[in-house]
């Protein structure tokens, strides 16, 4: 039982690695390319992960809930969405105001604009600070984001009792 526990996490996890990768690649294109808004890139990396991250947990980090799920599938992906909406969204929204607005992030980056441009890479600071946040974040967001999904999204009292 244990075991099949931290399995499930540890599947959960390496979704959260594309749900990351795709996270990261729509927020830099939309910081990058399209609005320079954080907020807006923020935003949009949320709606596309979350996608990814309903179709790979479906398929293997919580099948086994799913296969005794009797809710429809959209109710499932509106459910992710709130949840993650919760970590992805406010929560992930109130820390970059934290970042940007109170701490500034940018300030504590230094060494690592001087690193880069050692191996000639010219960055901001700020730039830095916008590609560190979301890393930051997410030794929050994971765990929070495993249980709202295991125990809300995908479960059912049917099959939180069987577990």
């Amino acid at each position: 039982m244990r075991r099949k526990k931290i399995t499930e996490f540890l599947k959960f996890i390496l979704v959260g690695i594309s749900n990351t990768a795709v996270a990261y690649i729509v927020y830099g294109i939309v910081y990058y390319l399209i609005f320079h808004s954080v907020h807006l890139a923020n935003f949009f990396a949320f709606i596309f992960s979350v996608l990814n991250a309903y179709f790979f947990q479906k398929k293997y980090v919580f099948k086994d809930l799913e296969k005794d799920n009797k809710q429809p599938w959209w109710k499932i992906l509106w459910k992710m969405y709130v949840s993650y909406a919760f970590t992805g969204l406010i929560l992930t929204e109130l820390l970059l105001i934290l970042w940007f607005e109170v701490i500034h992030l940018e300030n504590y980056v230094g060494f690592i604009v001087d690193i880069l441009s050692g191996i000639n890479i010219n960055t901001s600071k700020q730039s830095i600070a916008v590609l560190i946040a979301p890393a930051i974040d997410s030794i929050l967001i994971i765990p929070i984001s495993f249980l709202l999904n295991k125990y809300w999204a995908f479960g059912n009292k049917k099959a939180d009792s069987a577990n």
